[in-house]
């Protein structure tokens, strides 16, 4: 009998976790509620920051879980026509990558 309660207190602690340190994108109730919360910066404040390095139009945007991180991938579209891809850190705002997109 103790042993099945051991069970299954260890089923919905891992049913609690995984949802935790999943990957994929997140949704824009769980943004709103992170940039509200003040967990995540919010995204008007990373385009600012870059289009004054890059300046463009932006074609595209996600938040990402990654672990325990939130990733922000942006894409820009520069005046000569080339697409850039930023990913930054939503809690800091840290530029963690900038690459050409082919």
């Amino acid at each position: 009998m103790l042993k099945s309660v051991y069970m299954v207190l260890l089923l919905v602690a891992l049913m609690i976790a995984i949802p935790l340190f999943a990957d994929g994108d997140v949704d824009y109730q769980d943004v709103r509620r992170l940039t509200q919360s003040g967990k995540i910066l919010p995204l008007t404040e990373l385009l600012r920051r870059i289009q004054a390095s890059k300046p463009g139009r932006v074609i595209e945007v996600e938040l990402e879980r990654k672990g325990k991180a939130y990733i922000y991938e942006i894409e820009i579209l520069d005046e000569l026509g080339v697409v850039w891809e930023y990913k930054l850190d939503a809690v800091n705002g840290e530029i963690l990558e900038l690459e050409l997109e082919d």
